[in-house]
C-alpha cells in the first residue's frame, strides 16, 4: 500500500510537469516548424507544406486548429497567384509561450510586429538557430514580398510552386533572427532569394528548408 501511494504520488507530481507545457502548446497559433520534409523546397506544394504545419502542432496538443504554411505561389499553369498574407486568417496569433506575435496581418506586416529569434518559436517551444550558431538556419522559405504578396523577380521559379528540389531556380526566404545579408537582411518574410532548391542547396547558405505555421482562428 506504501509503495502504491507512492507511485500515485509520484504520477501526479510529474502530471502536475506536464500540464503547464501542454496547456501552453494548445493555446499555441503561430511557430516555425521545427523540420522541413527533407527534401529542400519540394515541399509537396502548399497542400503538403499545411500538412506538414497540421502534423507538427497535433504532436504539441495544438491540432485542433486550421493551420496554414505562411507561403504564396506564383501565378502558372493557368492558376492565380496566391499570397501567403491571404491565406493565414486574420489573427491574432500568439507563440508557444503565449507571447503575442501580431494582432491581426497589418500589424503583421509592419514593424510594430513581435518577431525576433527570441519569439519566433518552434512547436514544441525551441528557438531556432540563427546567424552565428552551428549550423545557422536563419532562411525561412516563403516566396513573399515584404507585404506577404507573392513574389515574382526576374527568373524567379518560387521552386516550381514548392514542388522542386533542383539546384536551379530559387525561392524567397526571409531571416527569422532578423539579420544577415541579402536585399533586406533584417526582414523575417522577404531577406533574399534562395541558391537553388535542393536541400543542400538550402542548407548552403542558411536554410534547412524551415517555414512558418499560422492557425487561421487566431
Amino acid at each position: 500500500m506504501k509503495k502504491l501511494a507512492t507511485l500515485v504520488t509520484a504520477t501526479v507530481a510529474a502530471l502536475a510537469l506536464i500540464q503547464p507545457a501542454q496547456a501552453q502548446s494548445a493555446d499555441m497559433t503561430f511557430f516555425i516548424t521545427s523540420a522541413g520534409p527533407g527534401d529542400g523546397a519540394n515541399l509537396g506544394g502548399l497542400e503538403g507544406a499545411d500538412m506538414q504545419c497540421r502534423d507538427l502542432a497535433y504532436a504539441q496538443g495544438a491540432g485542433d486548429q486550421t493551420w496554414r504554411a505562411y507561403l504564396s505561389t506564383i501565378a502558372a499553369d493557368g492558376s492565380a497567384a496566391v499570397h501567403a498574407r491571404d491565406r493565414i486568417g486574420s489573427g491574432p496569433w500568439h507563440n508557444y509561450d503565449g507571447v503575442l506575435i501580431a494582432e491581426n496581418v497589418d500589424q503583421l506586416h509592419s514593424d510594430a510586429a513581435n518577431l525576433t529569434k527570441e519569439t519566433i518559436l518552434t512547436e514544441m517551444g525551441d528557438p531556432v538557430n540563427g546567424r552565428g550558431d552551428d549550423p545557422n538556419m536563419h532562411d525561412i522559405l516563403t516566396g513573399s514580398n515584404l507585404d506577404g504578396t507573392a513574389f515574382t523577380g526576374e527568373s524567379y521559379t518560387n521552386c516550381d510552386n514548392w514542388t522542386s528540389n533542383a539546384s536551379e531556380g530559387g525561392a524567397q526566404v526571409g531571416h527569422h533572427d532578423r539579420q544577415g545579408g541579402g536585399q533586406n537582411p533584417t526582414s523575417w518574410n522577404s531577406a533574399h532569394t534562395s541558391r537553388g532548391c535542393g536541400q543542400e542547396d538550402l542548407q548552403g547558405t542558411g536554410g534547412n528548408g524551415f517555414f512558418y505555421c499560422f492557425a487561421m482562428g487566431g
